[in-house]
């Protein structure tokens, strides 16, 4: 073997000769840059749902919705209780359809029983909207203890009424043309079977219109007799200088009917009273509902509540108005149909 073929054989194992791998090899080659590993931030920083997961309502709220169901199932159970009791209590009584009595021994009292519960139901609203319709000689009859004084308008009477029609003249003759123009009170007449009542009318009167004394008067009556002669129409003609009045332009009752023995016929005597022009009688009123399930609450209680308060909360106020046979001129009910607002006129014999 030849000297020069030793030697390549020689740096070939001592791999100093360049072969296409050896200088590939020996070729820099570019280096991958290593991008850092992305965290999924919801497993550094769990959100508290996830850690945390709720499995129901707090001890607390649980504890409080407890001692909220337990009173009001309580309360349920005494109301259910007391009811059955008054109804059976009340099913027992013998109970006259008169019980007009009764406020004898509650005057001094009602105001305070009955003032909660009317302001409740916004009544005071009610009756100044009702007493703002009234003018000319008004008579209130089953006054009470005087709850609608505060919204008589006792400011100067302007205009003429026909409620002031000398005897022996017909409707619309004499004085008193053009009563539609009428604002005000002349004079007004309030009367009640009770003489506790009319007492505390008139002395809570004197208190709240000292200066207007002279143009009203008190009188212990029966609303299904009681007549124009009574002393207040009189006083308020004889001031005009006209004669007895015939006629009240306006007739006024508020939670009346339901004390009366015969409240149609109450009714059918207010209006032979009443200008049968354009005189007006004006009711406020509480009894049926529009609900049979009140209505049967109201039947099931009402024995003990007449013979307690001396008022029969369950009848059928519009009944009563349609057999009076005077004309409804407006009629409006609240508190589920059991509050009802009238206003009514004469029925002329043309109608």
């Amino acid at each position: 073997m030849s000297a020069s073929r030793v030697g390549r054989a020689s740096l070939k194992k001592a791999g100093s000769v360049p072969g296409p791998q050896r200088l590939n090899s020996q070729i820099p080659q570019p280096q991958k840059k290593t991008l850092p590993k992305r965290t999924n931030p919801l497993l550094i920083n769990p959100p508290p749902s996830a850690t945390a997961p709720k499995h129901g309502i707090s001890p607390r709220i649980m504890t409080f919705m407890g001692i909220g169901m337990l009173t009001i199932s309580t309360y349920c159970g005494f109301l259910y209780a007391s009811y059955t009791r008054e109804v059976n209590q009340s099913q027992s009584l013998t109970v006259p359809q008169d019980v007009s009595d009764r406020y004898n021994h509650t005057a001094a009292t009602f105001d305070a029983d009955v003032d909660m519960s009317e302001r409740l139901m916004r009544l005071g609203r009610k009756r100044h909207d009702l007493i703002q319709m009234a003018k000319g000689n008004v008579l209130e009859v089953s006054c009470g203890t005087g709850r609608n004084l505060a919204y008589y308008d006792l400011s100067q009477v302007q205009g003429q009424g026909q409620g002031v029609v000398e005897r022996g003249q017909g409707p619309g003759q004499g004085q008193g043309q053009g009563q539609g123009l009428l604002k005000g009170c002349r004079s007004v007449t309030f009367i009640d079977l009770s003489p506790q009542m009319v007492e505390v009318t008139r002395q809570k009167f004197e208190r709240m219109h000292p200066r207007s004394m002279q143009r009203v008067s008190f009188a212990v009556a029966d609303a299904g007799t009681v007549n124009p002669s009574v002393a207040g129409a009189v006083a308020a003609a004889a001031s005009a200088g006209a004669a007895t009045p015939r006629y009240f332009d306006t007739i006024v009752q508020t939670m009346g009917l339901c004390s009366m023995p015969d409240p149609v016929g109450t009714l059918r005597h207010l209006g032979s009273i009443t200008e049968p022009q354009h005189g007006r009688i004006l009711l406020l009123e509480h009894g049926r509902s529009y609900y049979d399930w009140l209505n049967r609450v109201l039947d099931n209680l009402a024995p003990a509540h007449a013979d307690r308060h001396g008022c029969w909360w369950n009848r059928d106020i519009g009944k009563i108005v349609r057999d009076s046979g005077l004309e409804v001129v407006e009629e409006k009910r609240w508190h589920f149909g059991t509050t009802w607002r009238y206003v009514l006129r004469p029925r002329l014999k043309s109608d």
